[in-house]
């Protein structure tokens, strides 16, 4: 259910989805409305990259790996 077609397709939604959350939290901690409202997208384009939450992500990781 959570796993990718391949490996390194996983991998690359991976890195896409902790760099955007990683930069939604650096963002996000401006106190502008401009910092809050491009945290909730790329927050929003993580969750997307991630199909979900990192923990599921993390699960079709293992499920990838070990179909392959």
């Amino acid at each position: 259910m959570f796993s990718s077609s391949s490996l390194s397709e996983h991998l690359v939604r991976g890195v896409i989805g902790i760099g955007t959350l990683w930069v939604a939290i650096w963002i996000g901690t401006d106190a502008g409305w401009l910092g809050v409202i491009g945290s909730l997208f790329l927050g929003l384009l993580s969750f997307a990259a991630f199909r979900g939450c990192p923990v599921c992500w993390t699960i079709g990781l293992f499920s990838t790996a070990h179909r392959q």
